[in-house]
């Protein structure tokens, strides 16, 4: 009798992953958890190519990594967005180019329909830069925590998993990201810090082809 991957939990895959079902198993935890992955990633780098490349490299490190990883919890997803953390860590240096190049781009006017989906990931890369730009002033840890609890919706436990500290450190770093996101934008928010509760999800709704 074969397995019914779909119906299956992120553990059983991940079990299966380390044996002789790995492709199968494995395919079905990038269907399940690409989207969000590579959501996080636009989230934290603002570019819908380096989301996809890192989206990759996660899941290629997940991939090696099949066999010795035992992650904590029902979903694989934080442990995931965690690998995704790392990542965009260390593609800081290339992200600054990046944006540098992103800055010199003409606003978006009128496109023709065959570049209205380039037109459309433009505006919404922009939009993320704004975002970005608006958190520059949080720490490291700060980001991570407003976007995997914000944006991505981990809940506390889940971030704790995803970043590998205490729930009680999660929830004191969102209350003081989230007090410190406040102060920087003072009483009257520039619409880049009011799109900070705007789900990345949504983002790649209304931005991604």
């Amino acid at each position: 009798m074969g397995i019914d991957w779909g119906s299956a939990s992120d553990q059983e895959l991940w079990s299966q992953a380390a044996n002789e079902y790995a492709g199968e198993a494995f395919g079905e935890l990038f269907e399940r958890h690409a989207n969000r992955v590579y959501a996080h990633c636009f989230s934290r780098t603002g570019s819908w190519s380096m989301a996809e490349d890192l989206t990759s490299v996660v899941f290629l490190e997940a991939w090696r990594r099949r066999a010795e990883v035992m992650f904590s919890g029902d979903s694989a997803l934080p442990w995931l967005l965690g690998v995704a953390n790392n990542a965009t860590r260390n593609a800081q240096r290339t992200l600054r180019r990046h944006n540098l190049l992103l800055a010199k781009l003409p606003p978006a006017g009128e496109e023709a329909d065959i570049a209205a989906d380039a037109a459309a990931r433009v505006d919404q890369e922009r939009l993320a830069q704004h975002l970005l730009c608006a958190m520059g002033g949080l720490r490291q840890s700060e980001r991570e925590v407003l976007a995997l609890c914000d944006w991505a919706g981990l809940s506390y436990s889940e971030a704790a998993v995803a970043m590998g500290v205490p729930e009680g450190t999660v929830r004191s770093r969102l209350s003081r990201a989230r007090q410190h996101l406040r102060d920087l934008a003072g009483e009257e928010q520039p619409r880049c810090v009011q799109q900070l509760n705007r789900s990345p999800a949504r983002l790649l709704a209304g931005g991604a082809g």
